[in-house]
């Protein structure tokens, strides 16, 4: 079973650990590619491009500036170093050596700027999202673009033929996989609250029960979809009446 999960905006590389032995992204000379692009960029641009304040524009103007590779003592675990909600749910840091080895075979990060990441990749600061509209040839006008089959390629390449991939991934990330060409089965999972009798995705949660997801994936090593159902964290459950053949649903 291999698990797709969305990167984090917030970082924290000043507590992040390092995961031994540590390994680098398979594609890194296509992020050696889209620096050196960025780094042409100045802080007024990267804050049109990113649609972000004067702050955040500066801090990633300094980020790309700085970012070289090989890397140097400053590169952490990407497992480690994101800290938003999905990454809250997974909490890694309280993973046991056995839960570093699952997670080190079953789960894979996507990333606009990294492509496809391993727990043990090292990676630098970075803030690049999926649907960044950058403008990498007069042709290539966007990540989506840039990124063609190389995502789906390497993904495929590291699948078994009767492994099942489980998308936790938002929407803004799935769109960098091409499924169509993935022979293996493809599991999407929702999870919604109820709300005035209805249930909905409230993307907060959703993000959080992602990452606890992947953690509950993870700790009791799964092997077969069906086995997902038993989901039960958080108070959610398997709901049977929304789920489909190729997504479930859970509620709470």
């Amino acid at each position: 079973m291999k698990i797709l999960l969305s990167p984090a905006k917030s970082l924290d590389f000043d507590n992040a650990k390092i995961y031994e032995p540590t390994t680098i992204p398979r594609l890194i000379v296509n992020s050696e590619y889209l620096v050196n692009k960025l780094q042409k960029l100045s802080a007024k641009q990267i804050k049109k491009l990113m649609s972000v304040s004067d702050e955040i524009a500066a801090l990633n103007f300094e980020r790309f500036y700085n970012w070289n590779f090989p890397f140097n003592d400053t590169a952490r675990s990407a497992l480690f170093v994101f800290t938003g909600e999905a990454y809250r749910g997974l909490d890694a840091n309280s993973f046991s050596e056995n839960d570093l080895e699952c997670a080190q075979d079953k789960l894979r990060i996507l990333s606009g700027l990294y492509g496809l990441l391993k727990p043990s990749d090292l990676i630098l600061p970075y803030r690049l999202e999926m649907g960044t509209s950058l403008k990498v040839t007069p042709k290539i006008t966007n990540l989506y673009k840039y990124w063609g089959t190389k995502i789906t390629d390497a993904l495929k390449e590291e699948l078994s033929p009767n492994e099942v991939v489980v998308n936790l991934a938002s929407n803004e990330y799935s769109k960098a996989v091409d499924f169509k060409k993935i022979k293996n089965e493809v599991i999407n999972c929702a999870f919604k609250e109820e709300r005035n009798g209805e249930f909905k995705a409230i993307m907060t949660f959703a993000k959080r029960a992602r990452g606890t997801m992947s953690r509950f994936i993870i700790q009791n090593n799964l092997e077969d979809k069906s086995e997902l159902k038993a989901f039960d964290l958080d108070g959610y459950s398997y709901n049977n009446q929304l789920s489909s053949e190729n997504e479930y649903v859970f509620t709470r």
